[in-house]
């Protein structure tokens, strides 16, 4: 702020410079929805790695195609991926436990719904810092095959009394991933601790305490409904909307034995648009040939039935053989929305974003087999219309050989024809979108607009330097315009600022032409 001169002598102002980075937002964290053994049910949990995934959601399951998904992803380069558990029917285990004195027992669950909770004791003793009124509890999960120790949480000095400082509910809800105190709390509560439940260590197996006295089940397989689940109350794919950001979203199928619903490809599709986002569409498991695919009957098959042609999606054909480490490492056949989403973020690390994920870099790791094998004739037929081939290649072995929308088919002669078009797009509005808040409630006149000019055109000459956009020079590859021209005064009145942004995007070479001419002989002269 100004400085009031007050007395003879120097005085110092720091002048804003009107300089606001604009950051780039992530452009691969990919979005899994499905069915696991374990976990937060209807949470959108973010995760690194695929040890992560089991710690928090008990890694693969053969009920579940999700987790076989997200093996996939992070063996393909994925580093970021965000999981929403969804389950139909399941229960909690739960327990039961005496008081010391008087007839209302303790209740206390699992953390989450599912089988895995039955596996979980419970063991509590009164040598605590107050035997008269707090205890110690031990929570332990055994491995079910070996009735081992496989991880143990002790909490020492709780208390049953809500208001108590270390009160059981707030220190479980907390700390532990194991146990909580049922919330709603259904029935009186106890008002004295638990009897003493001993652990016996040197039993053979060991004795961890008391088990579960209802037992925890992992429902039914999910079906539509919990999937389209609600917006207002953000169940099913709506529970992104408590994830700040998400750039791909991959539904694996139901069951193995069933695909994903037509109207929940609607309406994921629908929520990517309205996300920034785009959806990884996998194959129907009744293609099994090329003819499949192009039948474009009333009743067909075909890419057409599944009416998705949005910008927004994509699809990968065939289905992937892969190794079942749950089934003595046997082949068995995979939908490619994993493995796809983690050569986005390959090649997004390695090459950036407005480089189309295929190729012979876009390797498909730990690909067997693909399920049906494909000649250039078939792809032929394929690329025209939207669908991305999964091709193999002599020494390249298994690649993505496709880029195009399911808007990109030729007929429609869609300007988001391409993957990284659309992608490239949405990284720049998102970015935009999150690097633009500040200008909010600002004086809507030329300072403000020189402002945005300035950073703006920042955020996108620093694109250009990386080669994200054609040209040569800055002016053939991008424009930012925000001034009298863009905003009017009757824009200005209404509280609208107007900024446009153009790129030429970088768009992939498809088709290789290699013209050869025989040169006749020349004459001398």
């Amino acid at each position: 702020m100004p400085v009031t001169p007050t007395y003879p002598g120097v005085y110092i102002e720091e002048i804003p410079s009107g300089v606001r980075t604009i950051v780039g937002v992530a452009t691969s964290i990919t979005a899994f929805i499905g069915r696991a053994l374990r976990g937060p049910v209807n949470e959108p949990i973010r995760i690194q790695n695929f040890g992560d995934f089991e710690r928090q959601f008990g890694g693969l399951w053969i009920d579940s195609t999700m987790s076989y998904a997200v093996q996939h992803y992070f063996l393909n380069g994925g580093t970021d991926a965000i999981i929403v558990r969804l389950v139909n029917a399941a229960t909690k285990a739960s327990f039961s436990l005496a008081p010391t004195s008087g007839s209302i027992n303790l209740r206390l669950e699992a953390s989450s719904e599912g089988e895995w909770g039955n596996n979980l004791r419970i063991a509590i003793d009164h040598n605590s810092s107050d035997p008269a009124t707090v205890f110690n509890l031990i929570v332990t999960e055994i491995d079910p095959t070996t009735s081992q120790l496989r991880q143990q949480e002790t909490f020492r000095n709780v208390s049953i009394a809500p208001t108590a400082s270390r009160y059981l509910g707030k220190v479980l809800a907390q700390e532990s991933r194991l146990l909580r105190v049922p919330d709603p709390y259904l029935g009186a509560f106890p008002t004295v601790d638990p009897e003493d439940v001993p652990q016996d260590l040197s039993a053979s197996p060991p004795n961890f305490g008391t088990s579960p006295s209802v037992s925890g089940s992992d429902g039914n397989a999910l079906t539509f409904t919990e999937y389209e689940g609600s917006r207002s109350n953000k169940t099913g794919i709506y529970v992104l909307e408590k994830a700040d950001l998400f750039n791909l979203l991959c539904i694996p199928p139901f069951t193995r034995d069933s695909d994903v619903a037509q109207s929940t490809w609607d309406a994921a599709v629908k929520y990517c648009e309205d996300r920034r986002a785009l959806l990884i569409v996998d194959p129907p498991s009744n293609w099994k040939a090329v003819a499949d695919v192009t039948d474009s009957g009333t009743s067909g098959t075909g890419v057409d039935s599944l009416n998705l042609r949005k910008k927004n999606a994509a699809i990968y054909f065939p289905r992937l053989k892969m190794a079942d480490p749950l089934q003595e490492n046997r082949l068995e056949e995979f939908v490619p929305c994993g493995v796809v989403a983690g050569i986005y973020a390959r090649t997004d690390a390695n090459r950036g974003v407005w480089k189309a994920p295929a190729g012979i870099e876009a390797t498909l790791t730990g690909v067997r087999e693909l399920s049906v094998k494909l000649t250039d004739g078939e792809n032929g037929q394929l690329n025209p219309l939207g669908v991305n081939c999964l091709r193999n290649f002599p020494v390249i072995g298994n690649v993505v050989w496709g880029a195009r929308t399911l808007e990109g088919a030729d007929r429609l002669a869609s300007e988001w024809k391409y993957v990284p078009v659309r992608r490239m797009a949405l990284f720049i509005e998102e970015s935009l979108y999150r690097g633009t808040q500040w200008v909010v409630f600002e004086p809507n006149d030329e300072p403000l607009w020189a402002q945005i000019r300035l950073n703006v055109g920042a955020f996108m000459q620093n694109l250009f330097r990386q080669g994200a956009f054609q040209g040569k020079s800055p002016r053939e590859a991008y424009l930012v315009k925000c001034d009298k021209e863009t905003t009017t005064q009757n824009d200005i009145n209404l509280g609208i600022v107007n900024i446009v942004v153009g790129f030429a995007p970088l768009k992939p070479a498809e088709f290789v032409i290699i013209k050869i001419q025989q040169l006749a002989g020349q004459i001398a002269t």
